[in-house]
């Protein structure tokens, strides 16, 4: 274990914090098998997982410093991913709990991977990504290729692993690689708000829709419906959803659940008295700021 990944605890919400300073939260291989071994651990117990770093940088990539060549023989650039990093990207794909990163300064790097691999990413406006391996003599990694061009498409992420410029945060969430996009000072608070909203959530229904979107990224349609039919079988049958069905005022009548037909058409203001709580832990449904806008 290293003293360079802080854990905080608030409530159902673990914040795995990098922290140093000297290289800028740059990852070695033993940081990076910490911060998986972190992830599994707490996501046995939290409902929800925050990533940040530090206002000068979320990460600025791999510590390259952590290895050496050594003259006259052949250097294995990827042992590093296929012993390390990857087993840390697999990780987060596969947690069971929602993951909010909380990005400041410099997203470079394996660590730009590593926060947009989560589901939710909340940006200062100074914050900048950065895939500088074209600058070495190497190749995007950590998933970067996968993630990039399924988030913000081929032209734009070419642009990004080709010429190695900083994208900055505001551009970044234009294109769509960030979701939040929040003063520098608010970007720990913003992403711990999220998480302790999705800690509140239903659980295993958060987990399969992480689950049905990380697989439907690589399947034909098809198999996403499918998908969809084979894990809505097993949100159907979780406390959550019962809970949510009565909170709503629903009914169930043997095994087809009557989704309330009024909530979804009309909004939250026609749910019976909120006299029962839902399963975002909230008397009724949902409070009035975040109740859907009425369509006239």
């Amino acid at each position: 274990m290293t003293d360079k990944i802080k854990v905080e605890r608030h409530g159902p919400v673990t914040v795995l914090r990098l922290d140093d300073a000297e290289t800028m939260n740059a990852l070695t291989s033993a940081m990076a098998l910490e911060l998986r071994d972190l992830l599994q651990h707490e996501a046995q117990t939290a409902r929800a997982i925050v990533l940040a770093g530090s206002p000068r940088a979320f990460s600025a990539g791999a510590n390259l410093k952590q290895g050496t060549i050594e003259s006259g023989k052949e250097l294995d650039a990827g042992a590093a991913l296929e012993n390390a990093y990857n087993p840390l990207m697999m990780t987060l794909r596969d947690l069971p709990v929602p993951v909010v990163s909380a990005v400041q300064g410099a997203v470079a790097g394996v660590g730009a991977s590593i926060a947009l691999a989560c589901d939710v990413i909340v940006a200062g406006r100074d914050a900048y990504f950065l895939e500088a391996f074209a600058r070495i003599g190497l190749i995007p990694d950590g998933g970067a290729t996968w993630l990039l061009t399924r988030a913000v498409g081929r032209v734009r992420a070419m642009e990004m692993m080709l010429l190695a410029e900083k994208i900055p945060a505001p551009t970044a969430f234009d294109w769509g690689l960030v979701t939040r996009l929040v003063e520098n000072d608010a970007v720990d608070a913003t992403a711990l708000e999220i998480a302790i909203k999705l800690a509140n959530g239903p659980v295993r229904s958060l987990a399969l829709i992480r689950k049905a979107a990380w697989s439907a990224a690589d399947t034909d349609f098809d198999t996403a419906l499918a998908n969809e039919r084979k894990w809505q079988k097993e949100a159907g049958n979780t406390p959550d959803f019962k809970e949510g069905v009565a909170a709503c005022g629903c009914r169930s009548r043997g095994n087809e659940s009557m989704i309330c037909a009024v909530v979804a058409l009309k909004g939250f203001d026609h749910v019976p008295p909120p006299h029962r709580r839902c399963s975002f832990g909230r008397s009724g449904c949902l409070p009035v700021a975040e109740r859907p806008r009425k369509h006239h």
